[in-house]
């Protein structure tokens, strides 16, 4: 734990005692806001003091497992966000631009900032971008709005029909755009402070390995395209891990899933079914087998309980909610009681980002379902909180400072649970304090919207595994 933060306690005058009471439910948010508390300060400040600047110091940091001071407040530079030039891209035909498309896809991406299935945000610069017919300087350049139509926040370009770019007719594109990077600010065992440089990426920025004999003081992320650094840009490093809960005792593990547990232990075939949307279809992972949540999941499982037998059935369907495996028909492959409950699982693990717009009353509502079906086919229920996605498709204007949800539905599934004594891994928790860790959550995600890489993943089998007790 990197950050203490130092409270000063003066006289008080003895107060009069008064009988408290606590909403049960409210319990673990409150533990939780408490023990962020407990490290909210670091010890060693950091504060933009220029454009591209920032000010370290004066206090100490860790490094090699002594404490090391900053005895004078020093300025570092920090390298502006480099611009890529592209010329001469060559597409063998344009599809047509469609505005009532969604955001991230009206068209085709641009190569150079393409990111999983669609392209990073603001990483284009659209004045940039010229669509011409022929490579170099000597062939006909299109016009903006009448041949082509560009989205410059999401690098999207397409033809326009009625316009000069034929159906099936190559095009060339020259631009330029600015991939985003993660500096740290580390402090070696004599007290002085650099800068080590991140690998710069379109949309998955990660921080530098860095070189023995120095500690990590905090991040900073340049993000692409940016003219000068905020306080939002700085990640101190208040944490270096998640603070896990003290482990779940083998009793509170068997009230919540009784038949999962005797079936783990004894080595009987447990039959756990992923239920989810695109997060749950997963195949988007460099390696499924070993990256996908729920795999990763089960291959822990395996690892805790050595007799385990288990055998794993994944059921999403991307882009879609609980609502749409409801209104599938008899007969589809996406259909919830031959798809879900016809395959009568032991244990049924369900992540539905795309349900993030339900209300707790919503939540409740259509979840109660779920576990009366759930139980009358013998099922045990784990419910996965989601990850953080967009900060603007959460409410949010910044990637720091962004411990507690906003999201209702995510206060909705805590309630539930409580409520039903429902089991329920707490994901979005892990989520919200990478920022503490010095890491900017959508650098986790692949397409820069809502699709977690393999890190991410991890966090999901991380919380689930919360719910089984060492063995």
């Amino acid at each position: 734990m990197r950050g203490r933060t130092r409270i000063a306690v003066g006289p008080l005058a003895r107060p009069e005692r008064k009988r408290v009471s606590v909403d049960p439910l409210l319990i673990p948010s409150i533990l939780y806001v408490f023990a962020a508390l407990c490290y909210a300060a670091p010890d060693l400040p950091v504060e933009v003091d220029g454009p591209f600047s920032v000010h370290v110091g004066p206090g100490t940091l860790e490094v090699g497992g002594r404490p090391v001071a900053v005895s004078e407040a020093v300025s570092v530079a920090i390298d502006p966000p480099t611009w890529v030039e592209v010329r001469d891209e060559r597409y063998d035909a344009l599809p047509v631009f469609n505005p009532q498309g969604p955001p991230w896809r009206k068209a085709i991406p641009l190569r150079g900032v393409e990111a999983q299935e669609c392209a990073a945000t603001g990483r284009l610069d659209p004045a940039s971008v010229r669509v011409k017919a022929a490579a170099g300087n000597g062939g006909a350049v299109f016009e903006l709005g009448k041949d082509y139509e560009l989205d410059g926040f999401w690098g999207n370009v397409g033809r326009l029909e009625g316009g000069a770019i034929g159906e099936a007719q190559p095009v060339f594109v020259d631009y330029r755009y600015s991939p985003s990077r993660i500096d740290s600010i580390v402090v070696d065992a004599s007290g002085e402070v650099s800068v080590v440089r991140g690998i710069p990426h379109v949309s998955m920025p990660r921080q530098p390995e860095l070189p023995e004999g120095v500690g990590r003081a905090a991040n900073v992320w340049v993000a692409g395209a940016s003219t000068e650094l905020t306080g939002d840009s700085l990640f101190p490093i208040l944490a270096d891990e998640y603070p896990e809960p003290e482990p779940i005792t083998p009793s509170e593990a068997e009230r919540l899933l009784p038949k999962t547990m005797a079936k783990l232990r004894g080595g009987e075939t447990l039959h756990v079914l992923a239920w989810g949307d695109s997060v749950t279809v997963g195949t988007y992972v460099p390696d499924p087998a070993t990256q996908m949540w729920q795999c990763q999941f089960v291959n822990r499982l395996r690892q805790r309980f050595p007799k385990a037998n288990i055998e794993l059935t994944t059921v999403a369907w991307g882009g879609r909610n609980t609502d749409s495996f409801l209104a599938e028909p008899p007969g589809s492959e996406f259909n919830y009681q031959e798809q879900v409950l016809g395959r009568k699982p032991d244990l049924i693990v369900s992540e539905f980002v795309n349900d993030a717009g339900f209300d707790p009353p919503t939540v409740e509502q259509r979840y109660s379902r779920f576990l009366g079906d759930f139980q009358a086919i013998g099922a045990e229920w784990a419910i996965l909180t989601p990850h953080y996605v967009r900060p603007d498709w959460m409410g949010l204007t910044k990637e720091r400072d962004c411990d507690d949800d906003p999201r209702p539905y995510v206060a909705g599934l805590r309630q539930f649970a409580a409520k039903h004594g429902v089991a329920l891994a707490d994901a979005s928790k892990r989520w919200g304090h990478l920022w503490r860790q010095g890491i900017p959550y959508t650098t986790l995600l692949m397409n820069n919207i809502n699709h977690p890489d393999e890190r991410g993943m991890k966090l999901f089998a991380d919380a689930l595994m919360e719910l089984f007790p060492a063995e």
